[in-house]
């Protein structure tokens, strides 16, 4: 396995609203979140609480994380490459939270790199915030204070595709289209996870659409460093 595959998690996160409706909100957090919807709102029509349903779950203060999907590429027995993945999901963010972290810790800080497609905007941040608001002490791959830009070992397959160019957005599901990757929107999407988590209850859907995205970050790693797709049939869904 080259050595720039051996050493990389590839994660991916789904998160919603911290709470199923607006009027279920803490009253402190109502009042912060009528400052903030203000900023979001594009008619007059749109409430505090259509805004709270459709784009709390963005933001880290209003919102959480119900499932943390990673995946790392691994060797079979005739050298191979495979890619395992394995979704970290539950109604109870400070357990899930805490189970990634311990995965975390038990890798290598010096060498373990992290990816994920606007990981360095979205989800990193995101995922150290919410380790905060949960009293978990962050692991030394999440944690910048005190280390040298060339310490933190953090990958963004956004960033690799920018090559420097700072004008938009490109989503995984637009690279994924151009580069001939299955796509992981097999009757869901991110727009529709808050929904499936609060009205259908189906947290196990939400795992797997998280898992189908990190297989499409990782076949999108691959092709932004000039290497073949994985096969199917070579991908372990945990």
């Amino acid at each position: 396995m080259l050595p720039e595959l051996r050493d990389v998690i590839l994660i991916d996160i789904e998160t919603v609203a911290c709470a199923p409706n607006y009027d279920a909100l803490d009253e402190r957090l109502k009042v912060q979140w009528a400052r903030k919807s203000s900023y979001l709102r594009r008619n007059g029509e749109e409430t505090d609480a259509d805004l709270f349903h459709a784009r709390a779950g963005i933001y880290a203060e209003f919102g959480k994380i119900v499932c943390i999907g990673a995946g790392k590429f691994v060797e079979n027995e005739e050298g191979k490459l495979m890619l395992r993945t394995k979704a970290y999901a539950d109604h109870n963010e400070g357990q899930l939270l805490s189970a990634f972290k311990s995965m975390l810790e038990r890798t290598d800080p010096m060498t373990t790199r992290l990816c994920a497609h606007n990981g360095k905007e979205f989800d990193f941040p995101y995922i150290c915030r919410r380790m905060l608001i949960n009293g978990i002490t962050l692991p030394s791959l999440l944690t910048l204070s005190g280390k040298k830009p060339w310490e933190v070992l953090h990958e963004d397959t956004m960033e690799l595709w920018k090559f420097g160019d700072f004008k938009h957005y490109t989503s995984l599901d637009l690279l994924a289209a151009v580069f001939n990757i299955p796509s992981s929107k097999d009757g869901m999407d991110g727009s529709q996870v808050n929904r499936v988590y609060y009205e259908d209850n189906d947290l196990d859907r939400i795992a797997s659409y998280c898992l189908r995205d990190v297989v499409v970050l990782a076949q999108l790693y691959l092709r932004l460093h000039g290497l073949p797709l994985i096969e199917d049939n070579n991908i372990i869904r945990a």
